[in-house]
């Protein structure tokens, strides 16, 4: 697992649950891409960055995904831990592009990759707007001790 999970900083774990597979006997689709939004979060909680939009905060911009892709390598079942791993592999003005890696602790090996475009955005005036300083320090401050990540 650490060889598969090396430069991600942030790290989640989740058991799976009987109810997430679907009739072929693995879980559906859809519970992967919850499953990352789930990592997502979880690299903003550790920067202490609000996941939800507050419209009467003007100073600091919500995010909102903009293009998400998935590359499914193992199907899942129950049971099983996954562990995701989760990294901002390239920033610019106005969005950042957030890296996952999930991990099958029972079948000892990736299952799925997956890369998220979140933009940052302004919801009182339903616009983009430029990544906080705050936020793109939080992210080189998070990111700086992995050496593959490529400085804006």
């Amino acid at each position: 697992m650490e060889k598969a999970l090396h430069g991600f900083p942030v790290r989640a774990s989740l058991d799976v649950q009987w109810g997430e597979m679907d009739l072929a006997g693995h879980v559906n689709n859809v519970n992967y891409l919850r499953w990352f939004e789930h990592a997502r979060v979880a690299y903003l909680d550790k920067l202490g960055y609000p996941v939800v939009a507050d419209p009467s905060r003007e100073s600091l911009p919500g995010l909102i995904l903009a293009k998400q892709d998935c590359k499914y390598l193992l199907p899942i079942d129950y049971p099983d831990t996954i562990i995701l791993g989760i990294r901002v592999d390239g920033m610019w003005e106005d969005r950042f592009n957030m890296h996952c890696a999930m991990f099958s602790r029972r079948h000892q090996r990736l299952a799925a990759i997956a890369n998220a475009m979140m933009v940052t955005f302004d919801y009182r005036h339903r616009r983009k707007t430029p990544i906080p300083d705050t936020l793109r320090q939080g992210i080189l401050l998070l990111e700086q001790h992995t050496p593959e990540y490529p400085q804006p």
